[in-house]
């Protein structure tokens, strides 16, 4: 039997973002001009020690979607490096071996191991990636990315299937994001994201696994500043020395606790 339709969160899905948070999703403009008003100071940010990232963007998004994160950490020290497969219009046939393909000429190309970030179903991609590749992978940080919970507690759904043209509730895809990875991985998302609903991004803490909250749009997460600060921190971090986001002090007022009720 597969284990996916032994999942209680997979057999009973949860109510998507409502209509009200997803009418505020049009802040991600604001989100941006914030950003663009705070780059001296997001500058000042951790910054990195040279190591290749790959950006994986979400639904219906290019690299064109990810160009202000990937300027921001290009300019923080990281070797930056978009997909290249066009735009994301889901698992349609050849594109998961792309992106082996594509990650595994990144990574013999540097000899490093290699970061990945995901926003929203780039980050189920990099969850993939992760599980295939754990020798490989330095570090995987997720954007609103929905890897638990039923993948119907999303306002895109629809909008997935028909991209795809693959069904959105598979259990075999799905199977494939869940669970523990073997590297450092780091959750971001928002309680006030209007497209997923955010418990679907809540990943199970443990010694090299956590979650950071802020309070962005979904829309907005690849260039929100708040995110883009603690994309930076969680990147910096010396490999193998990987630690928790410390959020005490001053950073309490900007990143909420997530394990508050």
């Amino acid at each position: 039997m597969n284990t996916m339709t032994q999942d209680p969160s997979f057999k009973r899905p949860m109510a998507p973002p409502s209509g009200l948070l997803q009418l505020l999703e049009g802040r991600a403009l604001w989100e941006l001009g914030a950003t663009v008003s705070m780059w001296p100071l997001l500058r000042l940010a951790p910054r990195g020690d040279g190591h290749p990232v790959l950006v994986l963007p979400g639904l219906i998004a290019s690299d064109v979607s990810t160009r202000v994160l990937r300027r921001y950490l290009r300019e923080q020290g990281y070797h930056v490096h978009g997909w290249k497969l066009g735009r994301n219009l889901g698992l349609k046939e050849g594109v998961e071996q792309a992106i082996f393909d594509r990650f595994d000429a990144i990574h013999q190309r540097h000899g490093q191991k290699v970061s990945l970030v995901g926003w929203s179903l780039g980050g189920l991609y990099a969850r993939v990636l992760a599980k295939h590749r754990p020798g490989a992978v330095r570090s995987v940080v997720t954007l609103g990315s929905p890897f638990t919970g039923h993948p119907r507690a999303t306002n895109a759904w629809r909008v997935y299937e028909w991209a795809s043209g693959r069904r959105a509730d598979d259990p075999t895809e799905h199977d494939k994001v869940r669970g523990a990875l073997k590297v450092p991985s780091t959750s971001i998302y928002s309680r006030s994201d209007g497209v997923v609903a955010w418990p679907c991004s809540i990943d199970k803490e443990s010694a090299t696994s956590e979650n950071i909250e802020v309070i962005a749009s979904h829309l907005g997460l690849g260039v929100h500043p708040a995110v883009l600060y603690a994309l930076a921190d969680r990147l910096a971090q010396p490999e193998g020395q990987w630690k928790p986001f410390d959020r005490r002090g001053m950073r309490a007022l900007v990143y909420p606790n997530p394990q508050r009720a």
